[in-house]
């Protein structure tokens, strides 16, 4: 199911209403673009729905954690939970819930990553960020021994085999202590903290290691969610293992790692094969699958492009953008050398509030800790527009050449990708009614060309991509 935020959609209806007083209205523009700002502060988000991600057409964001978790610097620790008060170093419940609504004032719906299979992974005792005590199979008020498995197949406890589902779905992930969400005691706890969320305005949620969940464990405990609760469930397929995204779709949509992996080889050999990505086996169903260049996990395992790769990640991201399959997600982080590093943070190890700079884009000189930003990079926030004008128009006039690629999507837009190392000038058939239009992925003032008797006329510089839509005039 397609993300289409019920406030964006709303408030277009309200602009069409407004468009017809002054002359034919456009078709209606969609916002299923989703953007992850990882470890990113509520603060920081709700500043950015209104400043950005709602003027740019997002349609939802997706937070980190909300949930206490262990004390320590590395990123990781966010995925330790504590306890389940919304209480972390990205800010406290109250400015969750203020976050909230100004994301929703913006037209854009709240996403939660919700940590449901393990607490943590600390042998010794300890108190967590908001000062709940804990040990690693005792969590006072929650959980006690008895609430985890203990699963007895390998010599720690860990998995140590992923084609055993046994071992996948009952011994621990690097050693983070594995809730039975088989019991009704762990599920109704696990659904409560849900429901919480959902009562600060929180629209859906991504289901963090839902693999290590059996299928009807999560189905379990988003059953009772009310109508309408997104869910998307991080379930990463392996060749040969017996647990499949194809398991837990009756639960919801599910992360499709293939796509950003696949368009890290296809870039600079054959960018037109980006285009059937989506259509072969070994994806789930386009209106299944959540499809992304890359995340805080791909990102930092090198499975998949990054920010580190610049112009070939802009790339990626205009392919995945005007593409037709999947509910497409941008990501956004911060600049990092060693994989374990946190976000930057103050003396009492709170995050400091993101800050995104004049100029980000692919060629920003960054250092360790600087937020790239990447979903203000004009080649891809440009494309969040695109996708919006364009909708479901069907994808017309692919040309291809060496490596280059050219489509458009009906009569509404028309985009050029060209991952080689020489400029491409051609003259292209589109769709496109005649007229002037502006390139929507340069920056600054209108970068101008015509449309005429079908054709338009491109130069374009190497590693780059244009775009043009309807919405689009000098």
């Amino acid at each position: 199911m397609t993300h289409l935020p019920a406030r964006a959609t709303a408030l277009l209806g309200a602009l069409l209403l407004l468009a017809g007083c002054t002359g034919p209205a456009e078709p209606p523009r969609t916002r299923d673009v989703g953007v992850q700002l990882f470890q990113w502060t509520w603060d920081a988000i709700a500043s950015e729905c209104t400043d950005s991600l709602g003027p740019a057409g997002y349609g939802w964001v997706l937070t980190s954690p909300p949930q206490e978790h262990v004390v320590g610097e590395a990123w990781w620790t966010a995925y330790q939970p504590v306890s389940y008060r919304v209480e972390s170093r990205l800010g406290t419940r109250e400015e969750f819930a203020a976050m909230v609504q100004a994301c929703h004032d913006a037209g854009v719906d709240v996403w939660a990553d919700a940590v449901v299979n393990h607490m943590t992974g600390q042998d010794a005792p300890g108190a967590g960020w908001a000062g709940s005590a804990y040990s690693h199979y005792d969590y006072p008020g929650i959980w006690t021994d008895a609430d985890f498995h203990h699963c007895g197949l390998t010599p720690n406890d860990d998995i140590a085999l992923y084609t055993d589902a046994a071992q996948v779905q009952s011994c621990e992930l690097v050693n983070l202590a594995d809730l039975a969400t088989e019991t009704q005691r762990v599920r109704a706890t696990i659904t409560a903290y849900l429901e919480d969320l959902l009562s600060l305005g929180v629209d859906g949620f991504r289901i963090d290691a839902a693999k290590h969940l059996p299928a009807e464990d999560v189905a379990a405990i988003v059953a009772g969610l009310p109508e309408g609760t997104g869910i998307a469930q991080e379930v990463i397929r392996g060749s040969g293992e017996p647990i499949t995204p194809e398991q837990y779709l009756d639960n919801g949509q599910v992360y499709e790692f293939a796509w950003g992996r696949d368009v890290r080889g296809l870039l600079a050999a054959s960018p037109e094969l980006a285009l059937d990505l989506g259509t072969t086996s070994g994806y789930v169903p386009s209106d299944s699958a959540v499809v992304f260049v890359d995340n805080h996990d791909t990102e930092r395992n090198g499975s998949t492009l990054s920010y580190a790769d610049e112009a070939d990640y802009a790339l990626a991201n205009v392919l995945l953008l005007a593409g037709t399959y999947g509910t497409p997600a941008v990501y956004t982080g911060y600049a990092f050398s060693d994989r374990d590093a946190g976000p930057p943070q103050d003396a009492d190890g709170r995050v400091r509030d993101a800050s995104c700079g004049s100029a980000p884009g692919p060629d920003a000189d960054l250092a360790d800790g600087d937020w790239v930003c990447q979903h203000r990079w004009p080649a891809i926030a440009g494309m969040v527009g695109w996708r919006s004008a364009v909708g479901d128009a069907p994808r017309t006039d692919v040309w291809t050449e060496g490596d280059a690629v050219a489509f458009g999507r009906g009569d509404r837009g028309f985009v050029v990708v060209n991952s080689g190392d020489d400029e491409l000038r051609a003259e292209l058939a589109t769709s496109l009614p005649d007229g002037d239009y502006c390139d929507v992925l340069a920056s600054g003032d209108c970068a101008e060309s015509t449309v005429r008797d079908g054709t338009l006329t491109v130069t374009v510089p190497p590693h780059t991509a244009q775009a043009w839509d309807v919405t689009a005039r000098p």
